[in-house]
């Protein structure tokens, strides 16, 4: 599944779920821009990681819910590289409160990571990506997302998440004629709390029939998939990697 010499930009990819995209893609042989927002030594981090592999990574400092900060972004790695193949909506602030404890600007601030960011990385990509007749978005999203399912206490991340699954699709349709896939993957949301041993596998027999938790990795290889030639027939849908939560 080589990639080689296809540019790809992984938002939020200091750390996590975005750093594992980000090294995936840079092991099939994609050239990865990287930004982030505060988080500079780990940005640079995943470069290092990246060149130890053999891989080219770039460091791009921004805030992709600031639609001129995006412009200029996506202006920035087409300069640097001459063009953008793939893109990887991965930033998404999470908020762990009950919406009458939420004040207008904390529910602001996690629609606009999640569904905003989407919508302003998308519409300055696309059209570098119909130069070439072929692109691959690929969006994360939540598990039960396209079933607007809804859950207490993240009330605005839910919200922007089933939002996020419509955008996707309506984007699909806009863009299929022009080389152009676009998809969600859904990791599961996970209270990230320290939890005991004894909470963590009593979460794990209740969340994941497997018998273990989602790893970064395993978003990963999906993002990667999506990213292929081999998927260049699946566009518009929504893959949960979830280890049958929710099913």
């Amino acid at each position: 599944m080589s990639l080689r010499n296809h540019v790809a930009l992984v938002t939020g990819a200091s750390r996590g779920i975005g750093k594992e995209i980000a090294l995936a893609l840079g092991r099939a042989g994609v050239r990865v821009a990287i930004s982030y927002r505060t988080n500079k030594l780990g940005a640079q981090k995943v470069v290092d990681e990246l060149r130890s592999v053999g891989a080219e990574g770039v460091v791009f400092p921004t805030d992709v819910t600031d639609s001129a900060r995006v412009a200029e972004l996506i202006e920035a790695i087409v300069n640097r590289f001459g063009h953008l193949d793939i893109l990887v909506n991965n930033v998404g602030v999470f908020d762990w409160k009950p919406v009458v404890d939420s004040t207008p600007e904390e529910w602001h601030s996690v629609v606009a990571s999640n569904l905003f960011s989407v919508f302003y990385t998308t519409k300055f990509s696309v059209p570098v990506m119909r130069q070439k007749h072929w692109g691959r978005i690929i969006n994360l999203g939540a598990v039960g997302a396209e079933r607007a399912f809804g859950q207490a206490k993240i009330s605005a991340y839910s919200a922007a998440k089933a939002g996020l699954v419509a955008f996707s699709r309506s984007v699909a349709l806009e863009e299929a004629r022009n080389g152009i896939t676009v998809n969600v993957v859904n990791p599961p949301v996970i209270d990230e709390k320290a939890l005991s041993l004894e909470e963590a596998e009593k979460l794990i027999d209740a969340r994941f029939p497997v018998g273990r938790p989602a790893t970064g990795r395993d978003i990963a290889e999906a993002v990667k998939f999506f990213a292929s030639e081999e998927a260049s027939f699946i566009t518009g849908q929504v893959l949960n990697v979830s280890g049958g939560w929710m099913l």
